[in-house]
C-alpha cells in the first residue's frame, strides 16, 4: 500500500478549530441546535466538535449519534451481514437546526440514509452537513456538504482513512492505494 498523509495531527487540530469557528459564526450559542454524528466514523468527529463548541460557547450543545444502517438503499444486497451501531438521540428534532456530521463524504448514499433515519426523530427546521473530507469526484447523489474540512480529488481505487487518537494514538487523514 502507498500511504500519503493528507492531514497530520497539527493540520487536523487546525481544521477542527476552523470548522468550530465556522459553526459559531452561523449558530452563535447553539440555541435550538443539535450536533448529530453519523455512525460509525462521524461520531468521532462530532464528539470533538461538540466538546470544543461547548468550551467556546460556555453553553450546553445537544449531541446525538445516528445509525443509518437499515435506511441504506443497499443493506439487503451487500454480501456480508451488516452490524448496526447505536443510535442515541434523546431529544426530538422537531423545529430544530441540525448539524449532521460525518468523516468522509463520498457517494452521498450514507448521508441520504442518515437523512431518512433522522426523520424518525421529528421534522427539523434545517439540516446542514459537515464533513472532514469531501471526495469531490465520486458523488452518486446530489448531496453536498455545507462545512468542509478539506476537499480532495481522488481516483476510485484510493481509500481515504481518517484515524482518530481515540483509536490509533494520533489524529490523521491518509490515502491508501493498493500497489499494482
Amino acid at each position: 500500500m502507498i500511504i500519503r498523509v493528507i492531514l497530520d495531527n497539527k493540520l487536523m487540530r487546525l481544521t477542527l478549530e476552523r470548522l468550530c469557528h465556522q459553526l459559531l459564526e452561523n449558530y452563535g450559542d447553539f440555541a435550538n441546535t443539535a450536533i448529530i454524528g453519523v455512525q460509525p466514523r462521524g461520531v468521532y468527529l462530532a464528539k470533538r466538535l461538540h466538546s470544543r463548541l461547548q468550551d467556546l460557547t460556555g453553553h450546553k450543545v445537544l449531541f446525538g449519534k445516528l445509525d443509518p444502517t437499515f435506511h441504506r438503499d443497499d443493506f439487503r444486497s451487500r454480501g456480508k451481514q451488516l452490524l448496526a451501531k447505536e443510535t442515541d438521540i434523546d431529544f426530538m428534532v422537531d423545529g430544530m437546526k441540525v448539524i449532521l456530521v460525518d468523516d468522509v463524504l463520498y457517494t452521498g448514499r450514507t448521508i441520504r440514509a442518515a437523512l431518512d433515519a433522522l426523520m424518525a426523530f421529528g421534522r427539523p427546521e434545517n439540516v446542514e452537513l459537515l464533513t472532514l473530507i469531501n471526495r469531490r469526484f465520486h458523488r452518486e447523489l446530489p448531496i453536498q456538504a455545507d462545512y468542509i474540512g478539506k476537499t480532495i480529488d481522488t481516483i476510485e481505487d484510493v481509500h481515504v482513512q481518517v484515524e482518530w487518537a481515540d483509536e490509533k494514538g494520533e489524529d490523521s487523514v491518509i490515502l491508501l492505494k493498493e500497489n499494482t
